[in-house]
């Protein structure tokens, strides 16, 4: 279920192996960006011969926890996320986590969400004077407009730039997010990009059998959007496009990959677009390859996984200028970018690439030559290399009283 390989504890010589806590609110098999970045993150940091030990809320009662020799996985407490279900959150685990740490001290902290669980292991670290890195995965503070709860998205920032201070450094996933969160006074920033399984996600995982049930032949186009189906990622746009397509492509279908809160009203106002549910793995990526483009109109991203597997699986991608769009879509080249949260300019992009189709598979196969080249060894390498700058300028601080300082850039 979680992947991870049981490696025998020998690495090379000389080489110095850690061990590294990592406390996230979510994890496979739960179903987002943050939960498959960890787990790919766990991976890295096990395949270079660390040890890991996950601490994350038990997601079904009668859930045991992993343990190998290089992987162990502490499950505690949790309760469901208020308005967004199927995530769990962390109830406060402080004095667990002090005996936990205090019993086997690890190298490093690192804390993946800023939930009562993240914050119980800045106090245990605190306590028992550990390093500690976080990573921001998730704009909560532009989620709050889509929830009925616009008044607390100052609050929410304030709450995250106060979380995040407190490590020796925080992980962002692109520049632009560095300089945005910079401006409002996070600091000690650090990019570490995310990459794509270019072997899973592949063009040649088309299927003309899942074409044919979404009732579309070998010459038809297909319109994709994979992502929770919830009211932060902008879905009456995905909508409005698909219509505007529709309209000058009459057989063209729209499929919505995903579940959520909105799955239900979206599917009874829209009867004729196909909504498969949830999709891992190969069958996910059987979605990707066997769609045409991808329509990503989301604004609350803090990077955007699918941009990556859509390009890899050789799509064309529509997505506004930010995030994983801006860090990795050449305009024009491998996809189209539109002025950010400008509805009309992304429409008109959608539409450009429907009424060419010969430049949209350019811009296809452009696109998967572009993902071949953002690889997960790389930024694994770049990962590890951060942690063990960090435990050894912690570690040069002797007793861990020294005020917290820069890492520098990798």
């Amino acid at each position: 279920m979680k992947d991870i390989p049981h490696l025998l504890f020998n690495p090379p010589k000389p080489y110095r192996p850690l061990r590294i806590a990592m406390v996230s609110e979510t994890y496979p098999p739960e179903v987002n960006g943050v939960a498959h970045t960890a787990q790919r993150m766990v991976q890295g940091l096990i395949s270079r011969y660390h040890q890991v030990q996950l601490i994350r809320p038990r997601q079904d009662p009668q859930e045991q926890g992993i343990s190998t020799v290089s992987f162990e996985e502490i499950l505690v407490r949790g309760v469901p996320m208020p308005r967004y279900a199927g995530l769990r959150i962390g109830l406060p685990a402080t004095a667990e986590l002090v005996r936990l740490w205090r019993a086997r001290r690890p190298h490093v902290v690192q804390i993946v969400t800023e939930g009562p669980l993240g914050w119980s292991a800045i106090a245990a670290a605190k306590k028992l004077r550990l390093p500690v890195i976080s990573e921001f995965h998730t704009n909560f503070h532009a989620y709050s407009q889509h929830y009925g709860m616009a008044m607390l998205g100052g609050p929410i920032r304030a709450y995250l730039r106060w979380f995040h201070n407190q490590s020796l450094t925080t992980l962002v996933p692109t520049e632009a997010l560095r300089h945005e969160l910079a401006s409002t006074g996070f600091r000690r920033l650090q990019v570490v990009a995310r990459g794509v399984d270019t072997k899973l996600f592949t063009p040649s995982r088309w299927n003309k059998l899942l074409r044919l049930s979404w009732g579309i032949g070998d010459h038809g186009l297909v319109a994709l959007y994979v992502g929770r189906l919830a009211a932060e990622k902008n879905l009456p746009l995905v909508i409005e496009t698909f219509r505007h397509l529709q309209a000058s492509r009459p057989g063209m279908r729209l499929v919505m990959v995903g579940d959520g809160p909105e799955r239900a009203a979206l599917q009874a106002r829209n009867p004729d677009v196909v909504f498969p549910g949830m999709r891992q793995g190969e069958d996910l990526a059987e979605h990707y390859a066997s769609a045409d483009l991808l329509l990503f109109p989301s604004t609350t991203e803090t990077f955007g996984n699918v941009v990556l597997e859509a390009m890899a699986s050789g799509l064309p991608v529509v997505a506004y200028d930010y995030a994983a769009a801006r860090e990795h879509i050449r305009h024009g080249e491998n996809g189209l970018r539109a002025a950010f949260s400008d509805p009309l300019a992304f429409i008109n992009q959608a539409q450009s690439l429907v009424s060419d189709i010969e430049n949209a598979r350019r811009l296809g196969r452009n696109a998967r030559a572009s993902a071949e080249g953002v690889d997960w060894d790389r930024i694994h390498d770049c990962f590890e290399r951060l942690i063990v700058t960090v435990v050894k300028q912690w570690e040069r601080n002797h007793d861990g009283k020294a005020q917290l300082s820069f890492v520098p850039d990798l």
